[in-house]
């Protein structure tokens, strides 16, 4: 039985997130541009172009919060349902009341995320059969593009851009799919046996039990490292502990690259048909680091500043490969899973490069 109420999570998510109107945006403006850009997309980092791309669809907060949840439910299902699987005469009850906090709290989670994303590529990483989807989050766009100063529709054919990409990132590389949910499986089961053991199952030595088996509270010293550490923003890795984190690693690893590689490509391919990329690039960046102090404590307690730093890191290294090797140099990250480069490589792209031999030296040897 599923311990998160899910109807109970888009309810709170939609009250969270409001439903602005869309604001003129819509999807179907930019349809017949898609495949052309993906052609270009492809032209220029070496990949196949797909037959057949996902339709670009136009979708309010609730619509994203409800495609969201939905991708959720086989990540936080199983979590969920080890810490609902109690027994006796009050289990029942407890697993209601668990599951609507549960629920609740995921909702609010996604309803304040709904607020700032203006598009996504749905890709189903836990279940190959679900088709993915190319989203542009209308009102979002109407907003960040009223408060950014900058044309509406080169917004949303920028993000569009973005977005394409990613769709031919995975189908052009169709290991990448497959690499990056064998991952996130091995996270997951993981994650399960922390769980238990933390909630003192299986014998695990890390449910520290005190006085009648309860759970011993932490002694001030180490509250003190607690409370240090969710101030660095490792509140995350802390709760993982170090060896789930090293997977954690590996997936952000991962998609700095793909979030990085999506940059780059939209500056190269975008200056071919927007007069104003320069403009929309100042402007996406002041609106990346102008962000509200309640975003900014957010983002850090969970962890979610590492996508902020997704971008620029992997657009840095991207454009030092292409800038050293070409882009057929750069084109040699989407060979397989060893071709990725690490975390240590990201920040020394010449590291990268000397492994896979995609220098300009090393190409004409």
């Amino acid at each position: 039985m599923d311990a998160i109420d899910w109807g109970i999570a888009q309810r709170i998510g939609e009250r969270v997130a409001g439903s602005p109107p869309y604001g003129g945006v819509r999807a179907a403006a930019v349809q017949p541009l898609a495949y052309d850009f993906a052609e270009r997309v492809g032209s220029y980092s070496g990949l196949p172009v797909p037959d057949e791309l996902p339709p670009l669809e136009a979708v309010d907060r609730p619509a994203w919060i409800a495609a969201n949840l939905k991708s959720m439910r086989p990540l936080l299902g199983p979590l969920s349902e080890r810490l609902g699987d109690g027994t006796g005469p009050l289990a029942g009850p407890l697993r209601a009341a668990s599951g609507f906090l549960l629920g609740a709290q995921v909702g609010a989670l996604t309803g304040v995320l709904s607020q700032r994303v203006l598009g996504q590529y749905d890709v189903a990483l836990l279940d190959s059969a679900v088709p993915p989807r190319l989203l542009l989050l209308a009102p979002n766009l109407a907003l960040a593009a009223r408060n950014m100063g900058v044309d509406r529709d080169e917004l949303v054919l920028w993000v569009s851009i973005h977005e394409i990409t990613h769709a031919v990132q995975f189908a052009g590389a169709p290991w990448l799919r497959e690499h990056l949910g064998g991952l996130l499986r091995q996270l997951i089961d993981g994650l399960q046996v922390t769980l238990a053991g933390r909630f003192g199952r299986d014998g695990d030595a890390r449910a520290r039990p005190g006085r009648g088996g309860r759970p011993r509270f932490p002694d001030p010293g180490q509250l003190r490292e607690l409370v240090e550490r969710a101030r660095r923003g490792e509140l995350l890795r802390l709760t993982l502990g170090e060896d789930r984190w090293q997977l954690v690693e590996r997936m952000q690893a991962a998609m700095s690259l793909i979030e990085g590689h999506a940059e780059h490509t939209m500056d190269a391919v975008g200056s071919e048909v927007l007069p104003s990329l320069s403009r929309l690039r100042g402007a996406m960046n002041r609106r990346r680091e102008s962000r509200a102090l309640p975003w900014r404590v957010l983002e850090r307690l969970l962890g979610l500043e590492l996508k902020l730093r997704q971008y620029e890191l992997g657009r840095r290294f991207c454009d030092a490969v292409v800038e050293r090797g070409g882009t057929k140099a750069l084109a040699r990250v989407w060979r397989g899973p060893d071709s990725l480069p690490t975390a240590a490589e990201l920040a020394t792209p010449e590291a990268w490069l000397a492994r896979v031999g995609g220098s300009r030296a090393a190409a004409r040897r």
